[in-house]
């Protein structure tokens, strides 16, 4: 008989499946389960649509045998089967699903959850076995086949007899390593709790033929074993359940189950709801952020469910924008199984469920911020930017929303702090919520336009990422306090006026004469009341600051926006009297001071300097 090959990408990935995407290797059980399910639910999905067909849910089921002597482990179930060429097409390609491609083909939108959507989970069985077989007989076929394959050198598909319609996989399990006991995987105990760690919830019944106790008639004292097929699995869906049922480990489980992600999540939401609407709901904080979030390719939503059916995968109105990370389920009594995606957009029921479900997720957000402080920092660092971005957007319409759920680096407490936390210690004299924008926090704790601020003991929030002033630009105040930037025009600080005394008639022709010199580049020259060792700074007037302008002109679409830069200069550094001396005795050095020091605060920001040549042929100027 002739062995087929793989393909050499599904060899690669076959390879890759065994040793890298599951860290457990019992979730082999769990993947083949979850197959045999979707061919019961293929058959379901199939009855409801053809009139020769009918489904009585009692007559299926899926099977686990175990034979520990040739070392043989069994899942049989009574789905749909597959023929000669299922077999070829979706075993012989490694991650070519055919439960998609059936959902595909039948333009599913509703009816029971097909699972195996990811077509590699099958392979999983090569994790613990030599050898696996199949073999299956098609629904509506007289002809049965048997598929075989040692692993990534091939497969081999030749006929066979079988009288029931279904699936029978068949492994042969490994012999055992010193770091692996195979064998434990033919073991009743293993097996059973396998099966009720991962798949308790499959909506049919497991069976598997369990060994029992009992007295022995006759003999009061003496007990004798028996074998009994019992059903493992309570085949009730995990939201239905009773929360104190339920375990922290049964909704990570189901959270792996349902494929929401590689993590664990930080935390989970369960909601029972019994009132106008009904409806249950299994909601997840994810821990790490996924690959893709920040991508086109990326799609938010909540599984929907009509009475335990499925209706949406992602039903994206169920999730706001800013909580687009959060995972999970919600199933309704309420809503109508032939529901189209249309009429869920104004579905009243719906929109109720998601207010709903809003609020919860901001509840159970701020009790974590409360309560659990290093869970929800970890929850920040993955997902502090989407809160920031939905401040921003919709014109700041959810800042109410989010704005307590904020947090930025302090320059008093060095670590993250809440705006609430800000204001709780501000002194009473103390008008704005002073912040300072850079890419790193060593870059702002050096910022000169920090010092005053810094001076008076107030403290300073530090801004690193992009969306962060833009963000805080939208909100405008927290509390009633307005935000001020340090490298804004007025800090609204009292200054005693011994720090600046230098009078306006020392600098007004001074000042007059840098500008001209800096023509267009600055929009003024100004005595800085901010600095205290550092002799000069940028500031920006207006609405748009320094940190805004760089942002906005690293944009694709590069609108050459800028900002109205103000050159300030420290009256108190010796810099300001080399600056009158040559002011008054040379005005070709006056322009070299000058430029030497509109570029050194462009540097300060992290600006370009307009023409690098020339800047360094002025400092040799200077050391000449």
């Amino acid at each position: 008989m002739e062995k087929k090959q793989f393909q050499a990408e599904s060899k690669r990935l076959l390879d890759m499946m065994i040793h890298s995407i599951y860290s457990q290797k019992e979730v082999f059980l769990r993947e083949l389960i979850s197959n045999a399910s979707d061919a019961i639910d293929k058959i379901y999905y199939k009855a409801l649509t053809d009139d020769s067909l009918s489904f009585n849910q009692d007559d299926y089921y899926i099977k686990v045998e175990a034979d520990k002597e040739k070392r043989l482990l069994k899942i049989i179930d009574t789905g749909i089967g597959m023929t000669k060429e299922d077999l070829e097409n979706n075993l012989g390609v490694i991650a070519k699903s055919g439960s998609l491609a059936f959902k595909a083909e039948n333009e599913i939108k509703d009816g029971h959850d097909i699972i195996g959507q990811f077509g590699v989970g099958f392979y999983a069985a090569f994790m613990v076995a030599d050898v696996v077989t199949v073999i299956s007989k098609a629904l509506g076929s007289d002809e049965a086949y048997k598929w075989e394959s040692e692993g990534a050198e091939g497969y081999t598909i030749e006929p066979t007899t079988k009288n029931e319609v279904g699936t029978e996989i068949i492994l042969k399990i490994k012999e055992n390593t010193e770091e692996e006991s195979y064998e434990d995987y033919l073991e009743e105990y293993r097996l059973k709790s396998i099966i009720k760690k991962y798949s308790d919830f499959i909506r049919y019944p497991i069976k598997m033929e369990v060994t029992k106790s009992r007295k022995k008639e006759g003999n009061e004292d003496e007990y004798e074993n028996y074998v009994e097929e019992e059903t493992i699995n309570s085949m009730v869906p995990l939201w239905r359940k009773n929360k104190t049922e339920l375990t922290t480990e049964d909704y990570e489980n189901f959270y792996n189950e349902k494929r929401y992600g590689f993590d664990k999540p930080l935390k989970h939401i369960h909601i029972s709801v019994d009132g106008t609407i009904r409806y249950n709901s299994i909601l997840y904080i994810p821990e790490n952020i996924p690959f893709d979030y920040y991508s086109k390719e990326y799609e938010k939503g909540l599984e929907l469910y009509s009475n335990g059916v499925l209706i949406m995968n992602k039903c994206a109105d169920l999730l706001p924008d800013y909580f687009s990370f959060v995972k999970g389920m919600v199933d309704s009594e309420d809503l109508s199984l032939n529901i189209s995606r249309e009429m869920l957009q104004h579905d009243r029921q719906l929109k109720l469920i998601a207010k709903n479900i809003n609020k919860k997720i901001k509840s159970e957000l701020q009790n974590l911020l409360k309560n659990e402080r290093e869970k929800y920092e970890t929850f920040y660092s993955s997902f502090g930017r989407q809160l920031k971005f939905g401040v921003y957007s919709d014109f700041g319409m959810n800042k109410e929303t989010l704005q307590d759920l904020l947090m930025f680096y302090s320059s008093n407490e060095k670590k993250l702090v809440t705006l609430d936390e800000y204001i709780s210690r501000m002194p009473e004299e103390q008008k704005y919520i002073y912040y300072a924008t850079g890419e790193s926090i060593e870059r702002i704790e050096k910022l000169p336009q920090t010092e005053l601020v810094a001076d008076k003991g107030y403290e300073i929030l530090y801004f690193t990422e992009d969306i962060d002033e833009f963000a805080i630009k939208m909100l405008m105040s927290y509390k009633e306090k307005e935000f001020k930037s340090v490298s804004s025009g007025d800090l609204g600080i009292e200054e005693n006026e011994k720090d600046t005394d230098v009078k306006d008639d020392e600098t007004k022709d001074l000042f007059a004469e840098m500008k001209t010199i800096l023509a267009d580049k600055v929009k003024d020259v100004r005595v800085s009341k901010r600095l205290k060792s550092h002799p000069v700074c940028l500031t920006a007037d207006g609405e748009v600051t320094i940190e805004m302008e760089k942002i906005l002109n690293a944009m694709p679409d590069n609108q050459n926006v800028k900002a109205d830069k103000v050159l300030e200069i420290n009256p108190n550094h010796e810099v300001f009297e080399s600056l009158k001396k040559a002011f008054e005795n040379d005005k070709e050095k006056l322009s070299l001071y000058t430029n030497l020091l509109y570029n050194q605060a462009l540097l300060i920001e992290g600006l370009p300097i307009h023409d690098p040549v020339e800047f360094t042929n002025d400092i040799c100027k200077v050391m000449v």
